[in-house]
Order: structure tokens, then sequence, then C-alpha cells
């Protein structure tokens, strides 16, 4: 039997949105803030075809700089930026006669403490090229930010055709920038120009990059 006394439920209890004020230590106007600024940073994927059979060709900074210039006059060019950082590489090679393998290959020396000297390479098979991805390994030199120099950012091992593409990623800096290693040709003075990757003349170079752009 009901005992006759109705249930009734809890009254629900409604939160106030509590009214915190801001903590004056979080944000201070008593100054303007920190700037990282006056420095232009750019990441670029560059494109070349090897024109000629490469064996263990050795790739410096200073190449790398190299490949986007600004002319000064007719014959004289300086890097647009001053320090430049490999973010990856990537080959495709084919060979011109069916059944002929051919062999694709990255290396970042461990001879100029650049890198760990894994050879990176792979060989075509059939009509499947070879193709090679790589990038520096961690806390390597090739890996940080490296301005023009000498010292051999990566050989490269690669037949007559090969496609190359370098990611790079580029800094200026408050310094003055580096001459290019090779003299212009009838350049236009404040115009910008690309070259090899290894650095040369688009009339020397042994890696070409493509056509529709301005280049020396």
């Amino acid at each position: 039997m009901s005992s006759g006394r109705k249930r009734t439920r809890p009254e629900k209890r409604v939160r106030k949105a509590s009214k915190k004020l801001p903590n004056p230590t979080v944000e201070r106007n008593d100054h303007p803030p920190q700037l990282n600024a006056y420095q232009i940073s750019q990441g670029m994927a560059l494109r070349y075809t090897c024109t000629s059979d490469a064996t263990n060709v050795a790739i410096t900074f200073a190449d790398l700089l190299d490949t986007v210039l600004i002319a000064t006059t007719a014959t004289a060019g300086y890097d647009l930026f001053d320090v430049v950082k490999i973010k990856r590489i990537s080959v495709w090679a084919q060979g011109t006669t069916l059944g002929s393998p051919v062999t694709a290959q990255v290396v970042f020396p461990a001879s100029t403490n650049v890198g760990d000297a894994t050879i990176h390479t792979d060989t075509s098979l059939g009509l499947k090229p070879a193709y090679v991805v790589c990038r520096p390994s961690q806390k390597s030199l090739s890996s940080f930010w490296n301005t023009s120099s000498g010292t051999t950012a990566f050989t490269l091992t690669c037949p007559t055709g090969s496609i190359i593409d370098v990611h790079l990623s580029f800094k200026t800096s408050s310094k003055n920038p580096a001459a290019a290693q090779a003299a212009l040709v009838a350049a236009t003075a404040g115009e910008m120009y690309f070259r090899g990757l290894d650095g040369n003349a688009t009339a020397s170079t042994q890696f070409q990059p493509p056509t529709g752009i301005q280049i020396q």
C-alpha cells in the first residue's frame, strides 16, 4: 500500500558564474612588447634537372645560398639570403635504356661533421625509377642554420635526366650578404635570379633550374 507521501525531487543548484578579477601580474603594459623582427624568412622548394652523370658531387652551403641572387651590376651579384637550412632532398632517376638499372644517392658526410654519413640510395627497376627522399639527421650540422661557406652540405650521385627537389629554409640577417661565387653575365642590376644547385651559372651548371624563371 502507498504511504500517501509524495516524493519530491531535490532542487537543482545553479552555480553562479564567478567574476574573477584579472590578475595584474599576467599582462603588463608598462613598455612595448619584445620584437623578433627585421628579418625575412622564407621556405622554398627548388627543382633541378641533372644534365650529365653526377658522381659524389659536393654541394656546399655557399652553393645553396647562391641559388637565389640579386644582381648589383651586369656581372656582380649577392646572395638574397644569409643563412640556409636543409629540410628535405628528393631525387628521381630513370635509366635511358629499359632494363638497365641506375642508382641515385645522397649522403650528408661525416668527414666535415655535417651529418652521420648514412648513404640514402635507391636503384631503378624496369619502368620504376629510383627514388630517394631524405633529410639530415637531428642535431647534425646540415639540420641547423648555416652561413655561406665551402663546407660540403651533402654529396649527390645520379644519372643524366634525374630530377632533384631541394626543400630549403632561408633567412636574412643584419650582416652584409655574401657575393656570388661565379660572375653573372649581362644581368640587370636590382633583378633577382636563380642559379644551378652547384652555385654555377646556368650556362655551365650540371643541375639546371626550370625554364620560365629568371636564371643566370
